[in-house]
């Protein structure tokens, strides 16, 4: 477990699993698990050990050490102050924690300390001549935030370099924004440059920087061990990191796309997406971005990225509440709209650069697409085999417009039920379809009905807008995916009518997405098979 000397930024990044064991005996086991899950390095969080006696911890190190020593691997030796977020309950004799533990022959190559403690006390001095020396064991000097991302990251980080000539520099604060996440990024990239360089946000908004971290050539990223072993707000588990995020596909030039909402951490798209990158080859990364929800927002959210073009952003899938917010933007800023978007009134996806578009920004509806898709795939049909179709639609919101808004421009005739009368006679009004009262639904004669409202959805899943004995003799479609069988999917199947699930157009849509922002046809089967697994895997 010799130590390693730090070395330049053009050295691959580096992925830490944080050790947080509450004992010195669940450590080795801890270390040889994330190990063995593909970390390349180990923070040893000594600060979260509950007995904090220092000489007791002084040999536990030392037996954790002979535990280790088949172990060929980077170890960082962390023992954080409770000022700048750790556990640490005593005083400054964790510096000699920390020092014995650089004495240690076949000890860490990193020891992580804070800037400011680093700067000011006595033991400065010894432990900074321990750490330059023959053995080369590398001092991370760090500072922490957990209130907010400082105006100019990039001088915080210089102040470190100026204070150090060789210490690895760390910065972590917590982002409240998403554009915080963006001025984090671009002071890792002014720094990794020059100096190892490690430069992260922390909450929900912070994962893009743990997640780009290797484009952008940090040092090291942090992720858990798995879930509920975090050592700070918003770090995803290794887990996370290799599989969903495709850790060691991502390369300088790896393209950027991502789902933007509020909330937005649930979202299943980056599932979707990274697996249907990975199937293909396509040198692209999905992330999830959660933007607060106003105009506003969204605009320093696109801003940011737009005006950065080195983080390389291509495509965005945009829902709740920012669809109107895509149409907005792209407007002001003279982009290419989808005509049927236009008349939609919400756009889900937005293409920068669009060649075919001939424009920088372009957007585009493809719930409308996803829901065409499913219904003509279900129903063995083209979109131009679908005119005069009656057509009945339960619901008038977002969904229900689009839907409506497709199956017009392909002839159908349609059909409009929804429990706020004034919404079905607007919705009706604006697409040239008929409204008739909710209370009216059991005279329903279709040949297709899509059902667009939530009535059904998890964890209400024995409500129906459909009692059995009303369902008509047509194919029932339901947008709703999670249960992926309604209860009215499964009385009309009971009733032997043709059914349509909405998993399928959750799927169509994601993979019209694909096509898109990379120009290839996308895995849809594969797709559709995350989808499937996830909701298996999560009920709620």
């Amino acid at each position: 477990m010799g130590p390693r000397p730090p070395t330049d930024s053009s050295r691959r990044t580096l992925l830490c699993v944080p050790v947080t064991a509450t004992s010195p005996e669940a450590i080795v086991p801890e270390v040889r698990r994330a190990l063995a899950a593909g970390a390349d390095l180990v923070e040893l969080r000594l600060d979260y050990l509950e007995q904090q006696d220092t000489d007791l911890l002084v040999q536990a190190f030392a037996d954790i050490m002979m535990d280790l020593l088949d172990v060929h691997a980077q170890l960082v030796v962390t023992c954080r102050a409770a000022d700048e977020g750790g556990h640490w309950r005593g005083g400054m004799e964790r510096m000699t924690l920390l020092r014995r533990a650089l004495e240690w022959p076949n000890g860490p190559g990193y020891v992580d300390v804070e800037y400011a403690h680093w700067a000011t006390l006595p033991e400065q001095e010894s432990l900074g001549k321990i750490l330059p020396g023959s053995r080369s064991a590398a001092l991370i000097l760090s500072r922490h935030d957990f209130e907010a991302t400082p105006a100019d990251p990039a001088r915080m980080l210089g102040e470190i370099a100026e204070a150090h000539p060789t210490a690895i520099l760390k910065l972590a604060c917590k982002a409240n924004t998403i554009v915080d996440s963006v001025r984090m990024l671009e002071a890792l990239r002014a720094w990794a440059q020059r100096r190892s360089t490690i430069a992260l946000t922390m909450g929900e908004t912070g994962v893009v920087t743990r997640v780009l971290a290797r484009k952008l050539g940090a040092f090291l990223t942090f992720a858990s061990l798995e879930a509920g072993k975090e050592s700070a707000p918003g770090q995803i588990s290794i887990e996370q990191m290799k599989n969903l995020y495709r850790w060691d596909a991502i390369r300088p030039d790896t393209l950027v796309y991502g789902v933007v909402g509020c909330p937005v951490a649930h979202s299943m798209s980056p599932a979707i997406h990274n697996a249907a990158f990975d199937r293909t080859g396509w040198n692209g990364v999905y992330l999830p971005f959660r933007v607060e929800p106003e105009y506003a927002d969204f605009k320093a959210f696109l801003d940011a990225f737009l005006q950065r073009p080195w983080l390389d952003l291509r495509g965005l899938s945009v829902t709740i509440p920012h669809k109107e917010n895509l149409l907005q933007y792209v407007r002001e800023h003279d982009g290419y709209i989808e005509p049927l978007a236009a008349r939609i009134g919400v756009a889900n996806t937005l293409v920068t650069g669009d060649a075919a578009a001939h424009a920088s920004l372009a957007a585009y509806n493809t719930d409308y697409r996803g829901a065409l898709d499913a219904l003509c795939h279900g129903m063995g049909c083209e979109p131009r085999d679908l005119e005069d179709a009656r057509v009945t639609v339960l619901g008038a919101g977002g969904a229900a417009r689009a839907i409506v808004a497709g199956l017009r421009d392909c002839g159908c005739r349609v059909t409009i039920y929804n429990r706020t009368a004034r919404k079905a006679r607007e919705l009706a009004a604006d697409f040239g379809c008929i409204a008739i009262p909710w209370e009216e639904r059991h005279r329903i004669e279709a040949d297709v009905v899509v059902n667009c409202t939530s009535i059904g959805m998890w964890p209400h899943v024995e409500q129906t807008p459909l009692p059995p004995d009303v369902i008509p003799r047509a194919v029932i479609f339901d947008t709703i995916y999670n249960p992926i069988e309604t209860r009215l999917l499964r009385d009309a199947r009971d009733n032997g009518r043709k059914t349509i699930d909405g998993v399928a157009m959750f799927v169509n849509q994601a993979a019209a997405q694909f096509r898109l922002w990379t120009g290839q046809e996308p895995p849809v089967d594969l797709m559709r098979e995350v989808v499937v697994a996830r909701l298996q895997g999560d009920k709620h």
